[in-house]
């Protein structure tokens, strides 16, 4: 490989990790793949299900399957909260080893919360997002499923892969 070329690689990987050094702390992020049509209706698969009556939440624990349209939310448990009325769905709030996906992207995190209504996921601890070949990771990832915006914060790390590799 030529000298210019070595010099044209390397001002590439410096101009693209610039602004993400500025912005360590919080990073904004197209999640086109995380979009999602929050009107379809919610199904939930678990190996066991509880019902608490004096709280109104449900607890689907074990092999925790999420469906919504195209998205899954995977974990080892998922606590359903109800809206006040006890007719509609309210969050979902995931733990253990949360998974959410939607078509070529997907998310990691410890714990997530889902909020129905909203569209808005926030995924916590040790969150790794993939897009296609490049990955992202952070403390904590909000993500907006009606618009596919999102914003990770908490000492961002990302890793690109030039075109052609």
């Amino acid at each position: 490989m030529s000298l210019s070329r070595v010099s044209q690689i390397i001002c590439l990987s410096l101009a693209l990790a610039l602004p993400l050094a500025a912005h360590a702390e919080g990073t904004n992020v197209a999640f086109g793949g995380l979009k999602a049509d929050i009107s379809l209706p919610v199904e939930v698969q678990a190996d066991s299900f509880s019902v608490n009556q004096s709280d109104g939440t449900a607890i689907f624990s074990g092999n925790v399957v999420v469906s919504q349209g195209e998205m899954r939310m995977t974990a080892a448990e998922i606590t359903v909260e109800y809206s006040t009325d006890g007719k509609a769905i309210s969050r979902l709030i995931a733990s253990g080893g949360v998974l959410l996906v939607n078509a070529l992207d997907a998310a990691e995190a410890q714990n997530a919360v889902y909020t129905i209504a909203t569209g808005e996921v926030i995924l916590t601890g040790s969150v790794v997002l993939t897009q296609g070949k490049a990955a992202m990771s952070g403390e904590k990832l909000i993500i907006d499923l009606t618009s596919g915006n999102g914003r990770m914060e908490g000492r961002v790390t990302t890793t690109f892969t030039p075109s052609g590799n």
